[in-house]
Formats: structure tokens, C-alpha cells, sequence
């Protein structure tokens, strides 16, 4: 068998390697992302997604299901339900909300679809 080529692998470290910005549909800043797939956008397919303390995201509604497991911190929902380290979250498609972190967290996640603005 063959090595793997470095066009065929590409490994991201959490603690090391720089985040960028995740741009919602406003053209706004709603948390950082890494990821290792370099043909998804930034926040979609499967990523690490990172919020600051205090952040809160846009209102937003799933075209697909969203899947997250909680690495650290905690982060709210819209209805106050709490997600906290070794939460693995799934929300069906359709699902509309938008989260807060007071303290802060890191999320992995797994996102294939587009995430609309909702109407009210």
C-alpha cells in the first residue's frame, strides 16, 4: 500500500490551529469555526465550532438536521435548555433557535445542510 499524500490528508489541531470567523446569512460574524475539509464552506459538513463567552448566535432554522457533541463550556438554547460537556445533541431538520454562551464553549459539529434566516 501506498503512503497517503499531503493532498490527500489534512489534519487541523483544536489547541493550535487558527479559527476563522463562521459568517452567517447577514454577513455577520456567529462564532469560529475549524474544520479539516477544505471543499466544505466554513461551518458546514463536519467542524469544530467555537463560541466566546457571551456569545450568542444568530436566529436561525435547520434545512437539515444539526448533530453537536459539547467538548467544554455550556451553551443555551432560546428556551433555556442547557447543553454542557459530553452532550451529543441531535435537532431535526426544520428545527429553529438560536443559542447563547455565557461562559464560553467548543462544540463539535456535523452540518450538511444550509441554515435560513427565519421569517419572524
Amino acid at each position: 500500500m501506498e503512503p497517503i499524500s499531503t493532498e490527500d490528508r489534512k489534519v487541523r489541531n483544536i489547541k493550535a490551529d487558527t479559527y476563522q470567523p463562521f459568517i452567517d446569512s447577514n454577513g455577520e460574524p456567529d462564532g469560529d469555526v475549524l474544520q479539516a475539509n477544505p471543499d466544505n464552506k466554513p461551518g458546514y459538513g463536519f467542524h469544530i465550532y467555537r463560541m466566546a463567552p457571551g456569545d450568542t448566535t444568530t436566529a436561525h432554522i435547520h434545512a437539515d438536521a444539526e448533530e453537536f457533541y459539547v467538548i467544554d463550556g455550556e451553551v443555551f438554547d432560546h428556551d433555556g435548555f442547557r447543553y454542557g460537556p459530553g452532550d451529543l445533541v441531535w435537532l431535526r431538520k426544520g428545527t429553529k433557535h438560536n443559542s447563547h454562551s455565557p461562559s464560553g464553549c467548543t462544540l463539535v459539529v456535523y452540518y450538511p445542510g444550509e441554515i435560513e434566516e427565519p421569517s419572524s
